[in-house]
């Protein structure tokens, strides 16, 4: 694991100077492995997680326990759904689960208010990730509402694959029918389908993207 200076120069091109100190100062560093769960539903929110390595995978949950997956916390940045919880003092409405191993900078709500009147690049920080999670979520919603599950999973795996950066998705139909809050027996006879028509391969907990999936 890097040391908390380490994963805070990573900030030094985003946030002042004078920030960056109080980073060094108020923040608290840790390393999660994949699958472990930061923040669950219900949780009182004590801390804005910044990622540095790593990605975070945020959903919300309904009462019968079925899971949506809402948006990705990619490197640089944070949880729009946590900024918004702490700031009026609610519990968590989202569960954020590591995707992968993740080092992450946690920041004590306490400052929240302090550093966006403090700092100006924290300000926009907040103000651009909020914005970019509810164009995300609104997105969501609109695949939902107007495409269908075979479209909104091309959708999903090309998501992955622009995230991870990589053509080989680790996760089981499972998995991926949890997040697209389907069942296992639809995706995976929509993922056979995609393997039919050559666009994909299908291996045990590994979906390959091959390129003529991913040049349409």
């Amino acid at each position: 694991m890097k040391s908390k200076v380490e994963l805070i120069s990573s900030y030094e091109g985003t946030f002042e100077p004078g920030l960056i100190k109080e980073l060094t100062e108020r923040s608290r560093s840790i390393h999660i492995q994949a699958a472990d769960t930061l923040i669950e539903v219900g949780q009182p929110v004590r801390f804005v997680p910044l990622v540095v390595n790593g990605i975070l995978k945020v959903s919300r949950i309904d009462n019968s326990g079925n899971e949506l997956l809402l948006y990705y916390v990619n490197p640089k940045e944070s949880c729009a759904m946590t900024f918004t919880c702490c700031m009026q003092e609610h519990p968590s409405e989202v569960k954020a689960v590591a995707e992968d191993d993740c080092d992450l900078l946690l920041i004590p709500i306490e400052v929240m208010d302090q550093w966006i009147t403090k700092y100006a690049t924290w300000k926009s920080f907040v103000m651009r990730t909020i914005r970019y999670r509810f164009h995300e979520m609104i997105n969501a919603l609109d695949q939902m509402a107007f495409q269908s599950l075979d479209e909104r999973l091309v959708n999903y795996l090309k998501q992955k694959h622009k995230t991870t950066g990589s053509a080989l998705i680790n996760l089981s139909h499972e998995q991926i029918a949890n997040d697209l809050a389907s069942s296992r027996v639809v995706i995976s006879r929509l993922l056979k389908k995609l393997e039919n028509d050559k666009k994909v391969l299908l291996y045990r907990n590994q979906v390959k993207l091959l390129s003529g999936f991913l040049s349409e």
